[in-house]
């Protein structure tokens, strides 16, 4: 009895509009034109979109050597990539000996697990807020290099995203630098 009781509040509970704001958002696309200010849901800045590969902006080339951690770990295998000689390694511009000539990863695979971030060791792969990237073609979710580059480098625009090895050498350098200032203090 006190089951049914239980159900018929949460009933009607859900059928009165006043009791409790809508969950569900109205999508911005050309039918809700007449709509104004519909905008995307916002993503919160943990979120794990689509994968896509970064840029190295000192020495202008990827970050990716195309070592193949990514693929190896991948439990969709929806990766794939060939490496070359580095032209810029030659040159000693460089310390990457080898860098992707292609990689080609395809979307319609990815859980978006983000194994790729974690086993690569040049941080040459990134998460990015990218989640509207829908197609109607069977092979239109497969980006290449240039595309996984544009992808990469909007978001780290947008993000300010700094390199992880990068972020910790400049916290260490920080550290340092605090311990100084505490020991010098402590001398005067």
């Amino acid at each position: 009895m006190f089951n049914s009781l239980k159900g018929l509040v949460v009933t009607l509970v859900s059928t009165m509009n006043g009791l409790r704001s809508p969950v569900t958002r109205q999508y911005p696309n050309s039918g809700n034109l007449l709509k104004k200010h519909l905008e995307p849901t916002p993503v919160k800045d943990r979120f794990m979109g689509f994968p896509a590969l970064t840029w190295d902006e000192e020495i202008n080339e990827p970050y990716c050597t195309s070592c193949m951690v990514c693929i190896r770990g991948c439990p969709t295998q929806c990766m794939s990539a060939v490496m070359k000689d580095n032209p810029l390694y030659e040159q000693e511009k460089s310390s990457r000996r080898k860098i992707v000539d292609s990689f080609e990863i395809n979307l319609n695979r990815c859980i978006l697990c983000g194994i790729c971030v974690e086993v690569c060791n040049f941080d040459a792969i990134v998460m990015t807020h990218e989640h509207e990237m829908s197609t109607s073609s069977r092979n239109g979710d497969r980006m290449n290099l240039p595309a996984l580059l544009e992808l990469g480098h909007k978001f780290q625009k947008e993000t300010d995203w700094i390199p992880p090895t990068k972020r910790a050498k400049v916290v260490k350098e920080d550290a340092t630098e605090v311990s100084k200032a505490s020991a010098d203090a402590e001398a005067s």
